[in-house]
């Protein structure tokens, strides 16, 4: 199973807006630009929304069916571990192996002396074409291994415990995001030698880099910075696809926590200079966009967005605390429940919108209600039953967001 070169990950927690998700990749082709979409969810979202991970294969074959899709579609395991990879084994097709855990937990000293003398032939001077020339000397060796060898290792025994259950046809992702650190080029290169090691025939890669990719809201960083090291991560995976046999389709995996539009522009210069391809993964920014639909919708729709800020705001602390590492809210720059009940469809839904020109825009609402979809999910048929009712609302939103925001940005002019 081979992933395409462009890839669009999207995540769905109510499992409502299939249809109107992949009419966005349908306008794209119709635009000329070639993307595959990838449903994804993760273990934390099913346990807290209550679903099961076939539900999310189900959504995406009926999506699929409706529109009469053609072309190749993927169900993403999203951040698997060993403890949690069982329950998607027979529903997914592409797997993040998420061994953030992992970084800088130390592997044993003979695996560690192990991989130097199998790599030992890049000390001196190494050039990698696109990124620079860099010094390796052993304890440049030993000091990658300590910090991402376990990692690797992690995901291998993550890998081979999938195919032993389901065979070798399916994605394999491996995540390294989740690491205080962005990895140097010369780090990525080294990693990918540990991931050839280990066997696992990687088609993406989730590296850390430089800034904060807070949930549901614009990047936050050195723009400029972010690009050197996007460009320097693209030739070091280049250079790791010539030098260790991985696949030819390696390919970078932005886990951008959605909306990151500040960084589409370098990412699509870079896309268009080199030829390489990329798999973004969006998380919440679809259950924003419900979320905006009842608003718009006023009536009960907009009754039910309100209660869900207002419960929100109540149990902040508890609903962040999971998130508190991708967050970042000034709770002195949230409006009072009362304020937000007074507001019209119109008004709230202008605050939630990511649309950083207008002067209600609130990105500390936002992030707020983006880990807040667990006031959702606990109000259970209501909130279903609102979005059938408001199906079409939601849907106009959920499209339009994905495709005039994030693809026009990101692949085109």
């Amino acid at each position: 199973m081979k992933l395409e070169k462009y890839s669009f990950g999207m995540g769905d927690r109510f499992l409502h807006q299939g249809v109107a998700q992949l009419q966005a990749i349908v306008n794209a082709k119709k635009a000329g630009i070639d993307i595959t979409p990838v449903w994804n969810k993760s273990n934390r979202e099913h346990e807290i929304v209550g679903t099961e991970p076939v539900s999310l294969r189900k959504e995406a074959n009926d999506a699929v069916n409706k529109l009469d899709w053609q072309s190749s579609y993927h169900v993403d395991a999203d951040h698997i571990t060993l403890a949690t990879v069982d329950r998607f084994v027979d529903c997914s097709d592409f797997f993040t192996l998420d061994v953030g855990d992992a970084i800088g937990e130390a592997a044993s000293d003979e695996d560690i002396a192990a991989f130097v003398g199998r790599h030992g032939k890049y000390i001196g001077n190494m050039h990698i074409p696109g990124a620079g020339t860099f010094e390796v000397t052993k304890a440049t060796l030993e000091g990658v291994a300590k910090t991402f060898l376990k990692a690797v290792q992690t995901a291998g025994v993550i890998y081979r415990h999938i195919v032993e259950q389901r065979g070798a046809d399916f994605i394999p992702e491996v995540s390294m995001d989740e690491t205080e650190n962005p990895q140097t080029p010369l780090e990525m290169f080294f990693i990918l030698a540990a991931i050839a090691d280990e066997g696992i025939p990687a088609q993406t890669i989730a590296p850390k880099f430089t800034g904060r990719f807070n949930k549901g809201v614009d990047y936050v960083g050195d723009v400029e910075q972010f690009e050197k090291e996007f460009n320097d991560d693209l030739a070091a995976i280049a250079f790791a696809i010539t030098e260790f046999g991985l696949p030819e389709n390696l390919k970078l995996s932005i886990h951008s926590g959605s909306d990151k539009f500040s960084i589409y522009r370098p990412i699509r210069d870079a896309l268009r200079r080199t030829g390489a391809g990329v798999h973004i993964k969006t998380a919440g920014t679809t259950w924003l966009e419900e979320l905006i639909g009842l608003a718009e919708a006023g009536g009960d729709g907009l009754v039910i967005a309100k209660e869900v800020y207002a419960k929100s705001l109540e149990h902040m602390d508890a609903l962040c605390a999971p998130y508190a590492t991708v967050i970042d809210i000034d709770a002195d720059q949230l409006p009072t429940a009362e304020t937000v009940n007074s507001w019209t469809g119109e008004e709230y839904a202008r605050a939630l919108r990511h649309n950083q020109a207008d002067p209600l825009y609130n990105l500390h609402l936002r992030q707020l209600l983006h880990v807040g979809y667990k006031v959702a999910a606990q109000m259970g048929d209501r909130y279903y039953s609102a979005l059938r009712e408001f199906e079409s609302d939601v849907a106009r939103n959920v499209t339009e967001n994905l495709w005039e925001r994030h693809i026009k940005t990101l692949f085109m002019d």
